[in-house]
């Protein structure tokens, strides 16, 4: 595993990754190597790779931020606060912010069509559905306030969330409006979450 903790830290780690996205985003991301990474970054391969595990890694450079946003919001909830609505209020709040992760921000775009030209890419996504899952799954199981069946509501949080951020990704490329998506998406959000809360209300 990359120990991203070496080689300058964090600030090399974004440095990284900026600099690999405007590559990725200009020429496509199997047409850029790592070493093309390396280099525009100022650093050396073994640098890259103390930092990421692969190069798809490089490019999704923030999933492991959703990871900490998800066991955040399940250990910083309110003891009233049941895990499904604090997942959902995570959610919301990355909508209302326009965050990265929520698909909605306004230069997500060119990155958005990054990531639909690359199998490499969809298929690292989908992988990382596993991993988002089993993580929640862990952090309910590790949850004294939680009695529920901790991997089915794992999988049904992780499934709800993919449809609609799947569902928004394919609408910005299309080309819908952006303020009427992030309504929509908003809408998507709350529904798939009220049903979930009423299934699993703590």
């Amino acid at each position: 595993m990359a120990k991203r903790g070496d080689r300058g830290g964090a600030k090399t780690r974004a440095h990284i990754a900026a600099v690999a996205t405007e590559l990725f985003v200009e020429r496509g991301f199997d047409e850029v190597t790592v070493a093309e990474v390396a280099a525009a970054a100022g650093v050396s391969k073994v640098t890259v790779f103390s930092h990421f595990d692969r190069k798809e890694d490089i490019a999704l450079d923030r999933l492991p931020d959703a990871v900490g946003m998800v066991r955040a919001a399940i250990r910083e909830r309110a003891d009233d606060v049941g895990p499904v609505e604090a997942l959902r209020a995570m959610a919301i709040g990355l909508v209302e912010d326009h965050h990265p992760l929520s698909g909605l921000s306004e230069g997500a775009l060119p990155f958005i069509r990054t990531i639909a030209g690359s199998r490499a890419l969809i298929s690292r996504l989908r992988e990382f559905e596993h991993e988002i899952d089993a993580e929640l799954a862990d952090e309910l199981d590790d949850d004294t306030r939680f009695s529920g069946d901790s991997e089915l509501v794992a999988a049904l949080v992780v499934a709800a969330y993919r449809a609609v951020i799947v569902a928004t990704f394919r609408r910005r490329l299309a080309g819908e409006d952006l303020a009427e998506l992030a309504v929509a998406h908003r809408q998507r959000l709350d529904f798939a979450f009220a049903v979930l809360s009423r299934a699993f209300p703590h």
